[in-house]
């Protein structure tokens, strides 16, 4: 289960929690899941693979680690978790969510206090209203970035004010970059040059970048909010190109990037 605005009070077997060991036993340590403020219950033959003759070498009391729920009961409220079934690529990425959706909860809470919004009982219900259209603070931000009027949702003048204010003073929306080598030749040399020039100088006007590589090659590139935004530019490109397929001939290939 991913993680949600309201969280529920236990994780579901197989999902990935942040831990924090907090006391080391013989047998194994009880730990801290960090997200739900709840204890839970780390085996020792879940720490590593092998025989563990001394578990004070493997786990710290304090250490924060990534782990896997591999047994829930809810009638005991009780959770075991394992470190050694979390792939070091599933931790690399919870990390970094966990890490993204903290970052992105205290904006939206210093959104929500400059709005006037101060009790608690007051952000628990903004909450409450934000969980009915979104999962989870990096999606709501996401959003907003994308499309303000995602702020609407929340019904609230002052607080889609405060949440785009501070949103914009925060987050650089990102961008995604394409190209393509285009092949260019004129069926006509007498008037090829300056049609294919002033072709080029109408896709520049729609926002598009034109590299000079040697004849008859170009790089055209396009950078948009989205793959669909940037490729929509390369496609228009395109079409001020093929509009006259009868004087130039035109190949155009994408290019990869890593």
């Amino acid at each position: 289960m991913k993680l949600t605005i309201i969280q529920k009070p236990l994780p579901q077997n197989g999902e990935l929690v942040i831990i924090k060991i907090k006391k080391i036993m013989p047998h194994g340590a009880y730990v801290e899941l960090v997200e739900y403020s709840k204890d839970a219950y780390l085996p020792i033959s879940e720490i590593a693979s092998g025989w563990i003759k001394n578990i004070h070498e493997f786990v710290k009391e304090g250490q924060r680690d990534v782990g896997k729920v591999i047994a829930v009961d809810a009638d005991k409220g009780s959770v075991d978790v394992s470190i050694k079934k979390a792939k070091s690529k599933e931790k690399a990425d919870k990390l970094t969510e966990f890490g993204l959706e903290k970052r992105y909860e205290k904006l939206f809470e210093q959104a929500a206090a400059a709005a006037g919004i101060k009790t608690k009982e007051e952000l628990a219900g903004l909450k409450l209203t934000a969980s009915a259209t979104f999962n989870t603070y990096t999606e709501i931000i996401n959003s907003v970035v994308q499309d303000s009027h995602a702020a609407d949702a929340f019904k609230n003048k002052k607080f889609e004010e405060s949440l785009l204010e501070i949103v914009q003073k925060n987050i650089k929306p990102k961008k995604y970059f394409v190209s393509y080598l285009a092949d260019i030749r004129s069926n006509d040399p007498a008037i090829g040059i300056r049609l294919i020039r002033e072709l080029l100088t109408d896709i520049e006007k729609n926002g598009v970048g034109v590299l000079y590589l040697g004849a008859p090659k170009y790089r055209l590139s396009a950078e948009g909010s989205n793959y669909l935004d940037a490729e929509e530019k390369i496609k228009k490109a395109k079409d001020i190109l093929e509009k006259h397929q009868s004087k130039i001939l035109i190949s155009m290939k994408n290019e990869k990037h890593d």
